[in-house]
């Protein structure tokens, strides 16, 4: 196979197998759904895998496939940019969607749509290798769109549910917003640049970078910054950062798998890729990144605070996902766009685990997701237990592992960048740790250690009675929470291994090598946090292993570990503490409760607005003006016209004689005086 062979071979496998099972799943045996998707991810990531080893040494590929269409002097093509950017995301995207497919085997077993699930996901997959290995803005575009309807299939799959149709609607209504500010900005791009691809765009972007516009009377306004922010807009949508966030955590209605797909390494992070790749255009515009910089900031911080109050297990992890891509688009708006794609990986790695972990969970509490409910699970699921721990010391930067390494270079990158915003990001990194650690361990701590508070959610015993007893109230062995499979168990060791070590092994040669080189493109004299990072690094750090040594003495292992302590001390000795917190800050609690008035606002007035237009738009346009006035006002003119000339056609012969007596007069003096 040629190198361009393979670039098709791994969207398309993904593709056939989707239409495969799509089209035959109800003819097909209920096992070839997942062997034949599996087959297609597996291959997939496979070839991901060569192409990554190919690009570490090659050049980078950027050709035309295929020329979908031309208008005049423009042309609208479908290509392959493959470098070392899109080949780690290709082997991200597939490794991430071959996990969650292994485990969708055990988790899905039962269901009914078991086949159309592994279509969707097999889709999914496909349409976020096309986003990421596009070498032009319209093929960026497609991909773009396609994850979005993919995800709104996904998230309302138990379409019986009204809840989950409320969510995936309201998942593609928020995206859509988004995603009409980022077609407007690949609409300036085509008109001033010329050209929709990105090579053509990136070479010419220095000559535009002072270039003004009027978009409101004489106003001007900065090209390379208006089209930046409408692009970023986009990613807001996508990536879900303020105030665009909201369909997220709904989105938890839909299956876990799913939402470990969507929310680790596919559709959440698309926004985070597309801004790292436009970095030739983000680096003209200081009011663009400012912008990005502190819209991350508000979204690392507050989205956090909301997942300290949550309950549902999927929720707290949702939440979570929140905050860390607010961490990431800090590191966008901090210029250190490569940080930002390493914590993309290492976050993908552990978030799936998370996720998935607490899909594990959810199977071994007989679907109850309820974290209050729960308690002592690590003595009856061990795997989920260690596996689950690793990923909470990953995501709460604990040193060594491989969120430490992200984590920290994107707290350091705010501290160094001079963009205006940059102290409030650094305020809102540096208390997101704290927060991060409190509401990973507070889930952590009620759902695998304390009294085993499913025994009394399920007969309704009192505080007092023995956790440990087994057999009180008659409970059988077969009720206690249990292990899933080892479908469900492979995929969170193999998912643990990369949380552990891939930011050890991958730190260097990401942020203070060759990785990038050539991909993302940094003004190092106009935005410092890189180069302030690079000298970090090679005079202080010397090595992974000294950057986690000297992360043991820092301000934000401090924090990490006093969220720990704190979440401990609360949830585990004095219960009672939060409880009192929660009654005495009952304003503060209902802000949080109500997520900052975002749905309550959107509900009343876009939603409620828009309702009401509609219903007057009906009332006068409908009912008044084209029912009312131009249909059945036309039949009661025609009807009252008819009731006048009926009264003429009286049946009298002597009447006809006179009126053709007086329209020949008539007749006679209209000639006369012609």
């Amino acid at each position: 196979m040629t190198m361009q062979q393979i670039y098709l071979a791994i969207p398309l496998l993904p593709l056939l197998a989707a239409a495969i099972v799509g089209l035959f799943g109800k003819q097909l045996p209920r096992a070839a759904a997942h062997i034949v998707t599996i087959a297609g991810v597996a291959m997939s990531f496979a070839l991901s895998v060569y192409v990554l080893n190919d690009a570490m040494v090659s050049q980078p590929y950027n050709e035309t496939v295929y020329s979908w269409l031309k208008s005049g002097n423009f042309s609208f093509e479908i290509g392959f940019l493959i470098d070392r950017l899109s080949a780690m995301m290709m082997v991200v995207v597939t490794f991430v969607s071959l996990m969650v497919h292994i485990y969708t085997i055990g988790y899905m077993h039962e269901d009914k749509g078991y086949a159309r699930f592994f279509s969707y996901i097999s889709l999914f997959t496909f349409s976020m290798l096309m986003l990421v290995m596009s070498n032009n803005f319209m093929q960026l575009f497609f991909g773009w769109e396609a994850v979005g309807l993919v995800s709104y299939l996904l998230i309302g799959f138990w379409y019986t549910r009204p809840t989950a149709i409320y969510a995936n609607l309201k998942a593609f209504l928020v995206n859509r917003v988004g995603d009409f500010g980022f077609l407007l900005g690949i609409g300036l791009v085509l008109f001033y640049f010329g050209s929709l691809d990105y090579a053509a765009v990136f070479s010419v972007a220095p000559q535009m970078a002072d270039v003004k516009i009027n978009l409101v009377g004489n106003a001007s306004w900065s090209l390379m910054t208006v089209t930046c922010i409408l692009l970023f807009i986009g990613a807001m949508g996508k990536s879900a950062q303020v105030p665009l966030h909201v369909w997220l955590p709904d989105s938890m209605e839909g299956p876990t798998p799913i939402s470990a797909l969507i929310h680790a390494a596919t559709m959440v992070t698309a926004g985070i890729f597309m801004v790292a790749r436009m970095s030739p255009l983000f680096e003209l515009s200081t009011t663009a990144l400012s912008f990005v910089l502190v819209i991350g900031s508000i979204t690392a911080l507050f989205m956090g605070f909301l997942g300290v109050i949550q309950n549902d297990i999927k929720r707290v992890v949702a939440y979570s996902t929140l905050s860390q891509l607010g961490y990431m688009t800090v590191a966008l708006g901090a210029s250190a766009y490569s940080v930002a794609i390493f914590h993309l990986m290492t976050h993908a790695f552990f978030k799936a685990l998370l996720f998935l972990g607490a899909g594990a969970v959810i199977m071994g509490m007989h679907h109850d997701q309820d974290i209050r409910n729960m308690g002592n699970l690590k003595k009856y699921m061990p795997v989920t237990w260690i596996t689950s721990l690793i990923g909470s010391l990953a995501l709460i930067g604990t040193p060594f592992l491989s969120g430490f390494y992200s984590k920290d270079s994107i707290i350091e990158a705010a501290k160094f960048s001079t963009i205006p915003g940059s102290g409030f990001a650094y305020f809102a990194v540096l208390a997101g740790v704290f927060v991060t650690a409190f509401y990973s361990f507070r889930m952590y701590f009620l759902v695998f250690h304390g009294k085993e508070k499913w025994r009394e959610a399920k007969h309704g015993a009192h505080d007092d009675v023995e956790a440990n007893d087994e057999h009180h109230h008659g409970l059988s062995p077969s009720d206690d929470p249990h292990e899933p499979g080892w479908v469900v168990k492979l995929p969170l060791i193999l998912l643990a291994i990369p949380s552990l070590l891939i930011g050890y092994v991958a730190i260097e040669p990401m942020l203070f090598g060759e990785f990038f080189k050539g991909v993302i493109f940094v003004d190092t004299g106009a935005h410092p946090a890189m180069h302030e990072l690079t000298h970090h690094w090679h005079h202080i750090f010397h090595s992974s292993a000294g950057m986690a040594l000297h992360g043991l003495m820092t301000v934000p292992f401090a924090l990490a570990t006093s969220g720990v302590v704190v979440a401990w001390y609360f949830y585990m000795k004095r219960p009672d503490i939060p409880a009192a917190i929660q009654k005495r800050f009952a304003l503060i609690n209902a802000v949080l409760e109500n997520k900052y008035g975002f749905d309550t606002f959107n509900d009343r007035f876009f939603a409620a607005g828009s309702r009401f237009i509609g219903n007057k738009l009906w009332q006068i346009g409908d009912v008044k003006l084209i029912d009312g006035a131009m249909v059945n006002g036309t039949a009661n003119l025609i009807g009252k016209l008819s009731t006048v000339v009926r009264k003429l056609q009286s049946g009298l012969i002597y009447h006809y004689a006179f009126a053709m007596i007086i329209g020949v007069f008539l007749m006679l003096t209209f000639f006369s005086k012609v």
